[in-house]
């Protein structure tokens, strides 16, 4: 979840507010009654985490799952985590309100440096993910048999230098009037290091469906370091097909992402 500074600045003055209004009038404090006061460190990590359950409030999949939950709760959940209460921190923030406005600031700004600092650190993250996912496919993200151009396409022979997990993604779409026989994928992994009986590694074979609708397949497939391997095959085999047979498909939305072993 991104967090906008901004918009959590709004946060604080309405918990101040709400903590004055819903606790007593009367401004005098006596020294007893600073007892029982969070302290500053803690209240540090207390707003921190009141701002990022507000955040995840906006969400609407979390507003479902904690819609037995009003805010207050979830805030008073949020407070619970270091061993205070709701009115605890009502009690502390009046006290900061009336008597330390400054120190409250000072507070409030070491907050907003902490989440400053939590959404750099996701933004520097993601920004890894998707560097370690990029797309590593080098052909067409389209295909069509028969080929408008005349030509089919050709077979796969894709070689994969790094160890790692990858995955290959693409939507397929078989026309009740193809003369494929029972199609199924035809992708394998190639070890040309490997004597021949290990060498052909096969992938999990996809059953495909001629209904003329799009469906949408995927193979997950972890490499082991210091082998040489190539993706070979393609994405229908016609190994034991009919060399005559009229075709009617396509394979759209092609992504092949991995994420090397560094």
């Amino acid at each position: 979840m991104r967090i906008k500074c901004e918009a959590i600045r709004f946060i604080l003055p309405a918990l101040i507010i709400f903590a004055i209004v819903s606790g007593s009038c009367d401004g005098r404090k006596s020294r007893s009654e600073r007892k029982g006061l969070i302290p500053e460190n803690i209240l540090v990590d207390v707003l921190t985490d009141i701002y990022l359950a507000d955040g995840l409030l906006t969400l609407p999949r979390m507003r479902y799952v904690v819609s037995a939950k009003d805010s207050l709760e979830t805030f008073s959940d949020a407070i619970g985590k270091y061993g205070y209460t709701l009115d605890e921190m009502e009690k502390t923030l009046r006290y900061y309100f009336v008597k330390k406005p400054k120190s409250l600031i000072r507070i409030y700004d070491l907050a907003l440096g902490r989440l400053s600092e939590m959404e750099s650190r996701f933004v520097s993250e993601a920004t890894q993910v998707r560097l370690r996912m990029e797309d590593l496919w080098p052909g067409e993200k389209s295909y069509f048999m028969p080929d408008p151009f005349g030509d089919d396409p050709p077979g796969l022979d894709l070689e994969l230098k790094e160890p790692g997990t990858f995955s290959l993604s693409f939507s397929l779409t078989i026309h009740p009037d193809d003369q494929t026989i029972d199609p199924v994928s035809g992708l394998f992994l190639y070890y040309p290091a490997r004597p021949d009986s290990l060498q052909t590694d096969h992938l999990s074979t996809l059953r495909y469906i001629k209904d003329g609708r799009e469906h949408s397949y995927s193979i997950l497939k972890t490499l082991p370091r210091g082998a040489t391997v190539y993706l070979r095959g393609w994405f229908v085999d016609y190994q034991n097909q009919h060399p005559g047979i009229e075709k009617h498909m396509s394979v759209r939305n092609i992504r092949f992402t991995g994420t090397p072993v560094r």
